[in-house]
């Protein structure tokens, strides 16, 4: 295993753990991956993030052929999907995290209640139409959800998020996770007043520059 292999498969690990300490991935659910040299490297099907070591990571090249000593997770077709369909995902993070999949049981996107939306670059966050996990039909539908955004909920299931890298896809996530406990904090009390698209404009030009 090549040195810089390694270092991506160390932090893929550690990115796992982390959605696992924040409570967005339990036991088994969700998946992570990063781009490779001949694909990508995706956490495995049915392991608990706790337990996985670097080795148990699979490698699944463009056409979906698998290489690990398990399964890839269910839902490699997403990532693949994802990664051929923008080069400029160098990682994708799935979760199950609680406010964000509440509004995707209730097919509920995230609109334009606050200007931090527009991190995942767009307007809104959209709920792609559902359809069951670990198949072509759910990346299909997530890739439209998804389509001039980098971050989408995923119809009675969770969330998906990707960027240029890990670090970069799993802050998305968590992002929007902290976006939707907000919006659901503020249905509570009502329909929140929604920014206009000239606003949401005006604010995605500025975090283009945002922390360079």
């Amino acid at each position: 295993m090549r040195l810089e292999e390694r270092g991506v498969r160390l932090r893929l690990v550690a990115a796992a753990r982390r959605l696992g300490a924040l409570g967005f991935n339990h036991g088994k659910s969700g998946n992570i991956s990063a781009r490779s040299a001949k694909g990508f490297l995706i956490t495995p099907s049915g392991k608990s993030y706790e337990t996985m070591g670097v080795a148990e990571l699979v490698s699944v090249d463009a056409q979906g052929v698998a290489q690990g000593p398990g399964s890839a997770s269910s839902e490699w077709r997403l990532h693949r999907d994802l990664y051929d369909r923008h080069s400029g995902a160098g990682a994708v993070v799935h979760t199950h995290s609680p406010h964000a999949t509440a509004l995707a049981c209730l097919r509920r996107p995230i609109p334009p209640f606050h200007y931090e939306v527009a991190f995942a670059g767009g307007r809104d966050i959209r709920c792609s139409g559902y359809a069951t996990f670990g198949t072509q039909e759910l990346s299909d539908m997530a890739l439209a959800a998804i389509e001039g955004r980098k971050a989408c909920l995923l119809a009675n299931h969770g969330v998906v998020a990707y960027g240029a890298t890990l670090e970069e896809a799993l802050g998305l996530a968590e992002k929007v996770e902290a976006l939707a406990r907000i919006y659901c904090l503020a249905l509570l009390a009502g329909e929140p007043t929604l920014l206009d698209d000239a606003e949401m404009a005006r604010v995605a030009e500025k975090f283009r520059t945002y922390g360079k």
